[in-house]
């Protein structure tokens, strides 16, 4: 599970990197990136009623965004002193884990936000 101080809550948060964000975005995945100036990550995400109207398919998506972006954080490999939004588009529910990490891992890249 995401550590407190990595996750992004809050309504104000989340409008104000959807206005001022830098947009990247990967066949199925997208993000927005913002400076926070707190010397720590944040991350939240976003999975809509399009994804699928079942819930349950909407928090496997999450459960496995979390951990990726968990593992990233205790590793180091994601850079230190931003806000992430993560956006998912449907085809995601197909999707197997390791399929979903590179995704993540390619649109990081794009977005320069890995450590490596």
């Amino acid at each position: 599970m995401l550590q407190k101080e990595n996750r992004l809550t809050g309504e104000d948060d989340f409008q104000k990197i959807h206005n001022k964000g830098r947009f990247t975005s990967d066949i199925f995945l997208a993000i927005k990136v913002l400076s926070n100036k707190l010397g720590v990550t944040r991350v939240g995400f976003l999975v809509g009623l399009k994804v699928s109207k079942k819930a349950v398919i909407r928090n496997k998506v999450k459960r496995r965004l979390r951990e990726i972006f968990r593992l990233l954080i205790k590793d180091g490999k994601l850079k230190a002193g931003f806000d992430v939004i993560v956006l998912v588009r449907p085809e995601i529910t197909e999707k197997k884990y390791n399929e979903i990490k590179e995704a993540v891992m390619r649109v990081l890249e794009k977005a320069s936000m890995l450590n490596i």
